[in-house]
C-alpha cells in the first residue's frame, strides 16, 4: 500500500487515499462544489463515492440532514470509512458498502434510518470509460473505477430514479463525448437534464468535463451555465480554481 494525506482545503479537512488505488482529481472537487442543498430536511446520497471526498467536502459546504456515501469497492470502501472517522464525521456522514444497482437494499438501509423519507440529492461521479475503450488497467480496484465494468452509465440513472422523490435532484461530471448518452439514458428514466456546465483546460481549448444537474420529472427548460476555465495561459489555476481548492490564490 502507498498511502498518502490530502488536505482539501476546507476547516482543516484532509483525507487518506492509497496511489495503488484510484486518486481523486479536478473533476471530484468540481462536482462537489456543482452541488446545491440548500434545506436542512435534504438527505443526500454520493454514489460511486470512492474516498469520500464530495460528501466530505459537501458536509463542509451544504445544508442537509444526512448524508450517505455509497462505495462498492472494499479497498475503497475501507478508506472511506477511514476518511469519514478521521474528520469527526460520523454524525454527518454515514457509508455504505453496496452496489448502487441494489436499489432497493439501498433504499430500505437509508429509508429505516430516516423513518421512510425519500432520497432529495443524488451525487455521482461514475466510471467514466465504456468496457473495451481506454487503457486496461492490470490494477482490478482502478480497472473498475474508471471502467463500466461494475457499474455502467445507464445503471445511475436506473438506481437515481428508484430512490429519488419527485422533483429530486441527480448531479453529475462525465465525459462531454458522451453527452448524448446523458441526456437519453436520463430522460429515459424520468430524470431531465435542467442545468449544463462546460470545463475547459484552457481558454480555446476544448472542454474536457461536462457537469449536469437533472430533475426527476422536470420541465424541459434547460440552462447552459458560463463555462468554468481550469489554468490561466500561465498554467496557474483560474480565481474560480482556486476558490473550490480553498488556498490562496496566486499571482
Amino acid at each position: 500500500m502507498s498511502i498518502k494525506k490530502v488536505k482539501l482545503g476546507i476547516n482543516d479537512m484532509e483525507i487518506v487515499q492509497d496511489d495503488n488505488y484510484f486518486c481523486f482529481g479536478m473533476d471530484t472537487i468540481l462536482l462537489a462544489n456543482f452541488v446545491i442543498s440548500n434545506s436542512s430536511k435534504n438527505v443526500i446520497v454520493d454514489f460511486c463515492s470512492g474516498t469520500g471526498v464530495i460528501p466530505i467536502i459537501i458536509s463542509a459546504k451544504q445544508n442537509y440532514k444526512k448524508l450517505y456515501a455509497v462505495e462498492l469497492q472494499k479497498e475503497m470502501f475501507n478508506l472511506l470509512e477511514k476518511n469519514i472517522y478521521g474528520n469527526s464525521l460520523s454524525e454527518k456522514i454515514i457509508p455504505i458498502n453496496e452496489d448502487i444497482k441494489n436499489y432497493n437494499e439501498i433504499k430500505k438501509r437509508i429509508f429505516k434510518l430516516e423513518n421512510g423519507e425519500n432520497i432529495d440529492i443524488i451525487v455521482c461521479n461514475p466510471p467514466y470509460k465504456q468496457i473495451g475503450t481506454g487503457i486496461i488497467n492490470e490494477n482490478t480496484v482502478k480497472y473498475i473505477a474508471r471502467h463500466e465494468e461494475k457499474c455502467k452509465l445507464e445503471d445511475v440513472f436506473v438506481s437515481a430514479n428508484k430512490l429519488l422523490n419527485v422533483k429530486g435532484e441527480l448531479y453529475m461530471v462525465h465525459k462531454p463525448e458522451r453527452l448524448v448518452d446523458l441526456i437519453d439514458l436520463a430522460r429515459k428514466n424520468n430524470l431531465e437534464p435542467k442545468k449544463i456546465r462546460f470545463v475547459y483546460p484552457k481558454v480555446n481549448m476544448k472542454p474536457s468535463i461536462v457537469l449536469i444537474k437533472y430533475v426527476k420529472k422536470g420541465g424541459n427548460e434547460l440552462i447552459i451555465e458560463p463555462p468554468i476555465i481550469e489554468y490561466k495561459d500561465s498554467g496557474k489555476y483560474t480565481d474560480e480554481i482556486y476558490k473550490m481548492y480553498g488556498i490562496s490564490k496566486e499571482n
